[in-house]
């Protein structure tokens, strides 16, 4: 958007507060307008942020802070976002349909209303899910109603404050998240949607309510995954999101019984009162459920992100609990799908995550592709079998959803634990005896939250006119540049750099979050196994000291 004279800007916020059916957001936006008429500048400031430019709806969906305006999530936004995809569809079907899911961030359900609505208004068959319920679940409603799109709302392990919409494609994309051109396609008709008021779009109550069957049918799936049923002492955290009721049908489901539960964030609070941040990644946010792993002598630590697509797993070590890391789960699990592929298919992970999948490929003789980063990308590729990226994404049975699945993750994973405990060994003794097949492979990650969006293009910028010759004292051979493109890729702002020593690098901005991330992998295949383990890490560490100067 162009910028906005004050008389402009408030001229445009008053039009907003008009067509806003919600009465909290209508009141705050209002409170703003009347700060503003008295010449108070944070007030303008605010307004500025919020009316000089809007969301952007792109591979992602739709993602933002809770508040009125058009770059903020709100019921305005989203009628605008579900019209312009009721016209996306209408366009390209003669008889679309469409399944709405949501999670129990604040709004969450209103949103997913208002879609089923005004996608019912719009003369799209809507059906909406019975209850607040996991990502996967949404997914995998896609294929199994077989419909023309599927819509989640959810922000999935973002701050408690932000929502989101995401978007899924039937037909031929098979239930995945849409790819260009389609989000640009939707946008388009999103602006058009904008150019009125949604107060003039029609409503109608004449929209279904998913029978319990779907929710039925995605638990036996996902209970079938497991081949290896047994007692698995374990703690389970749903990190004050979705996934307990559905993860306790499936583990019961599978024959494991049932966890020890993390009591205080076991239900949806969209408050996410315990931790700083509801994303199993962010330091803190596991040290409940080590506590209460501590408390039960538990033999492992499995948690779910809010809306249940992602999976973390922790297991015991000399110093307490130790996190693995995504690549780390990603290896395990994918060498368990190798083992079961009997040599046919292809495994996948994103660019970003560890080079170990691509040698447990090769050593079992089956393809092998990295894409861009996102399950858009992973979950799109011919003959899958398995795929994952290191920000705890794991999709283990590609024939019943094309998407991340925390659940589904969550049970294969039980059930490696359990056919090891069988055999005396332990997920410890497991990634010992990968270090050994496979090689050591250490990964890290830098994250650089800002404030300022621009400070990111800026960065990026510099390390392009200005690139360095060395990271943590080891010569980089070769720098590969993903603005224009490269290979197969279609381009997008990814820096890829290869070291001497055959460590990688690589740098983006994130794709859901105001942040810079370098991800940072190292191998090693000399001495044993525990010598390669230290080898790659120490490999890591020196690369992280390395690379921070440089994005200072």
């Amino acid at each position: 958007m162009e910028a906005q004279s004050t008389d402009q800007l408030l001229a445009a916020a008053r039009a907003w507060a008009n067509q806003d059916p919600d009465a909290e957001t209508r009141a705050e936006l209002n409170g703003l307008i009347a700060d503003a008429e008295a010449d108070n500048e944070r007030a303008l400031a605010e307004l500025n942020n919020r009316f000089s430019t809007r969301l952007e709806f792109g591979t992602a969906g739709l993602r933002g802070e809770l508040a009125a305006g058009p770059n903020r999530m709100n019921r305005v936004v989203v009628a605008q976002a579900a019209a312009g995809l009721a016209a996306y569809l209408l366009a390209s079907n003669p008889q679309p349909s469409v399944v709405v899911g949501y999670d129990g961030r604040k709004n969450s359900r209103v949103f997913a209303t208002d879609t089923a609505e005004l996608m019912a208004g719009a003369g799209v068959r809507a059906i909406l899910l019975p209850r607040l319920l996991p990502t996967p679940v949404l997914a995998f409603a896609v294929r199994h109603l077989d419909v023309s799109a599927g819509v989640m709302v959810t922000a999935s392990h973002n701050p408690p404050r932000d929502n989101g919409y995401k978007v899924y494609l039937g037909g031929a994309d098979e239930g995945s998240q849409i790819v260009s051109p389609a989000d640009q396609e939707i946008e388009q008709h999103i602006l058009r949607v904008a150019l009125g008021s949604v107060a003039d779009l029609r409503r109608s109550n004449d929209y279904e309510i998913a029978d319990e069957s779907v929710i039925d049918e995605y638990v036996r799936r996902t209970a079938g995954v497991v081949k290896h049923p047994g007692s698995v002492k374990a703690v389970y955290t749903a990190m004050h999101g979705v996934g307990w009721e559905t993860s306790r049908r499936v583990f019961a489901a599978a024959g494991f019984g049932e966890p020890t539960v993390v009591a205080e964030q076991s239900e949806p609070d969209p408050a996410f009162p315990t931790v700083a941040f509801p994303n199993p990644e962010e330091p803190g946010a596991l040290d409940l459920s080590f506590a209460t792993a501590t408390r039960v002598g538990a033999e492992l630590i499995i948690a779910n992100d809010p809306d249940a697509d992602r999976l973390a797993v922790a297991i015991p070590d000399a110093d307490g609990w130790r996190r693995l890391t995504g690549n780390e789960v990603g290896a395990l699990l994918g060498w368990r799908a190798a083992q079961a592929a009997g040599g046919r298919g292809t495994m996948a992970c994103s660019l970003v995550s560890s080079t170990a999948l691509a040698e447990v490929a090769r050593q079992y003789g089956l393809g092998f592709t990295d894409t861009l980063t996102g399950f858009k990308w992973v979950s799109r590729v011919p003959d899958l079998v398995f795929g994952y990226e290191e920000a705890l994404g794991y999709l283990v049975d590609p024939d019943k959803v094309r998407d991340k699945d925390g659940i589904s993750a969550a049970a294969a994973f039980l059930d490696l634990v359990s056919e090891l405990k069988a055999q005396g060994l332990t997920i410890a003794d497991q990634l010992r005896a990968f270090a050994e097949m496979f090689g050591a492979f250490a990964s890290g990650q830098v994250s650089v939250r800002v404030t300022d969006l621009a400070e990111i293009p800026r960065v990026m910028q510099r390390l392009r006119s200005t690139p360095p010759d060395a990271i943590g004292g080891v010569a980089i051979e070769r720098v590969d540049d993903f603005l224009g493109g490269f290979g197969d890729y279609p381009a997008s702002d990814i820096l890829r750099y290869w070291l001497a020593d055959g460590s990688r690098v690589i740098v983006r901005p994130s794709g859901t979050e105001p942040k810079l991330k370098v991800y940072l992998d190292a191998s090693s295949t000399e001495g044993t196994a525990e010598e390669r383990m230290a080898t790659a890490q120490a490999a890591v560490l020196a690369l992280e000291a390395g690379v921070r100067p440089l994005l200072a």
